[in-house]
């Protein structure tokens, strides 16, 4: 590892990169639709459970129930592995 890397010359710095450009307006696109889709889903609903009532922003309730999937998935993943090393 070098402690000071090599200087580029004007050729290497002019030189089109076209993946890192490709990322960047990856990323920017996907930020912007993040922001979008918060926006969007900020509206307050009614959540019923049986006991009480509860108004929530719909994004939150998005996020809970990925949240719940998520959990559920590596749950049920980790019971399935349990089961087969049980087996073998």
């Amino acid at each position: 590892m070098r402690l000071f890397p090599r200087r580029l010359d004007a050729a290497e710095l002019q030189e089109w990169q076209p993946r890192l450009y490709a990322i960047l307006i990856a990323l920017v696109l996907g930020v912007a639709y993040v922001i979008a889709f918060v926006v969007e889903n900020s509206k307050p609903v009614s959540l019923h459970f049986v006991l009480f009532t509860a108004r929530v922003s719909l994004i939150w309730l998005i996020l809970l129930m990925v949240g719940i999937g998520v959990a559920g998935g590596i749950l049920l993943s980790q019971l399935y592995r349990r089961r087969r090393r049980a087996r073998n």
